[in-house]
């Protein structure tokens, strides 16, 4: 039997996913299997060359942690992928935590979200000084801290962040400059 045009679409498949169709989660992840793990492999290539977390490993926790959660709404595909950021983002910053409490040290880590200042934080200290950040952030302006999420975690583009976000691109672009310069000045 063959299957419609929906059923392939991610959409779709999240709308049979929410009611309850494992196959259709399982086709969902062969779909954006590749993507997902472009943005993990994007996320290692930011950390020194000897992180213990491998980006299939990174990948994975992620996936188990969406699959865990529980029944989401899922809106559209742009939902999925602001969701798998966040796992993304709280796989990174567990094990960057996980590091830190075991005083086993890290790599040191450029962050591509503003220039990097040549700061010699390590990688678990510059995790967790970001995600302090991003806290104090969301209570002054959420909006702004979740389009760092998108844009930095999550690898979206401009056009998809505004999309998951509701707002025109130039709207994203003012909350993204913000950010940055708000984070720049949090993290110094």
């Amino acid at each position: 039997m063959p299957e419609d045009r929906e059923t392939d679409d991610i959409t779709g498949l999240l709308g049979r996913w929410r009611l309850g169709d494992l196959e259709a989660a399982n086709r969902l992840m062969e779909l954006v299997y590749s993507d997902l793990h472009r943005i993990a492999a994007r996320e290692m290539r930011r950390e020194h060359g000897e992180h213990t977390l491998q980006t299939t490993a990174v990948l994975h926790e992620a996936y188990l942690r969406i699959f865990r959660s529980g029944p989401i709404e899922w809106k559209d595909r742009a939902h999925f992928y602001a969701v798998a950021a966040q796992q993304l983002r709280r796989v990174l910053l567990d094990h960057a935590r996980r590091v830190h409490t075991d005083k086993r040290g890290g790599g040191i880590v450029k962050l591509s979200l503003m220039e990097s200042d040549g700061s010699g934080l390590a990688l678990d200290e510059r995790l967790v000084a970001l995600d302090e950040a991003l806290v104090q952030l969301e209570a002054l302006d959420p909006r702004a801290a979740k389009i760092v999420e998108l844009r930095f975690f999550g690898g979206l583009t401009e056009a998809d962040a505004a999309e998951v976000m509701g707002v025109s691109v130039t709207t994203l672009r003012r909350d993204w400059d913000f950010a940055k310069t708000w984070l720049a000045v949090q993290l110094a």
